[in-house]
């Protein structure tokens, strides 16, 4: 790490007792870890502050925007890496990034995500190209106000780093479906204060051809009976959107 610049480790958690230590030991590359944890009713935050280089911060979660900026306002170094729980920081992966601390060219470094469910990796689907910032500078970077899907506003050079990401986002079909369930809560949140409304359109054809995009068109057959259920859950998730939308009027009315 001789001469290369300090690194802070930024993550939001809640109820990751099972992977915390895992993310933390994949972490050895960088100087300080700044976790932001939504209240975990579990041995989250007691397991990650048995570690010296980690400071725990608790935050009621509103959404994933601001959680995530909060994170950033808490590292004590220009230079960050904002990694899920869920992803699998490889030994080449850090290496990598330590090289690039040494001489940033860019002030923002985007990773190619390899998708995983069901134990199997997913080559098409529409998921197959993703790619995401995971390490920049924070004094030039910050979450949009995006609920949910939020995005990196990069004010600068962006580059690719050349190793993956294995991105294990299944740990059980009830905690996958929930996850699209809380997704789709935020959407509609996101969808009532822009004004929409819901309609038979929204209720029947979106659904229906998120189905048949990511199925068909983007090859989700050739991913096997995984790509079927990965396109069904993405349908519903669609559908819950805007049942969540219709119940937000509903309560007005």
């Amino acid at each position: 790490m001789e001469n290369a610049t300090k690194i802070t480790a930024l993550a939001i958690t809640l109820n990751e007792a099972h992977t915390i230590e895992a993310y933390i030991k994949s972490l050895w590359f960088v100087d300080e870890i700044v976790i932001v944890d939504s209240f975990s009713t579990d041995e989250t935050v007691s397991l990650a502050e048995k570690h010296e280089k980690v400071t725990v911060y608790q935050r009621k979660f509103d959404n994933f925007s601001k959680q995530k900026n909060f994170a950033i306002s808490k590292a004590n170094n220009a230079w960050v890496t904002f990694f899920d729980l869920d992803e699998e920081i490889t030994p080449a992966l850090a290496k990598e990034i330590i090289e690039l601390s040494k001489n940033p060219t860019a002030i923002a470094y985007l990773v190619k995500r390899d998708f995983y469910f069901m134990e199997k990796r997913i080559k098409y689907s529409g998921l197959q190209n993703d790619y995401i910032v995971r390490f920049f500078n924070k004094k030039y970077c910050k979450y949009n106000a995006n609920l949910v899907h939020e995005t990196l506003e990069v004010n600068g050079e962006s580059e690719n780093l050349k190793n993956s990401l294995p991105h294990h986002t299944y740990k059980s079909f009830d905690t996958y479906t929930s996850k699209m369930h809380q997704y789709s809560a935020l959407q509609a949140e996101m969808l009532y204060k822009k004004g929409k409304k819901p309609n038979y359109y929204h209720f029947l054809f979106r659904p229906f051809y998120r189905f048949w995009n990511q199925f068909i068109f983007r090859l989700g057959i050739l991913d096997g009976k995984e790509g079927f259920i990965l396109a069904y859950v993405s349908a519903f998730s669609v559908f819950k959107r805007y049942v969540n939308l219709w119940l937000l009027y509903r309560k007005i009315d």
